[in-house]
């Protein structure tokens, strides 16, 4: 589909630094942008989504990098993990 849209020169210049630094065409980056916002949970990790200011993600990129660990561990083990050992340091006086 083609769409021709009419920007502010400000977004442009954006769109166009956006591409220089991912090393593609300007059209790609804002199809990207476009395809992103209409699927945000769906739209898998890309380049232009690591590019992406903080805070823009959606979580899937960590939720699909711990899919393929889930179920291999007991929940004894997990708790054995993530529980604290106690400090073996001397006590301090704060008298």
């Amino acid at each position: 589909m083609t769409l021709t849209l009419d920007i502010k020169p400000e977004v442009q210049a954006e769109l166009a630094r956006q591409a220089i630094a991912q090393g593609r065409a300007i059209e790609a980056v804002a199809a990207a942008l476009l395809e992103e916002a209409v699927h945000p949970v769906a739209a898998l990790p890309t380049a232009s989504a690591e590019a992406s200011p903080p805070g823009h993600g959606t979580g899937q990129a960590l939720i699909d990098a711990f899919a393929e660990i889930r179920g291999l561990l007991t929940d004894e083990e997990i708790d054995r993990m993530f529980t604290r050992s106690r400090s073996t340091a001397r006590p301090v006086d704060l008298s």
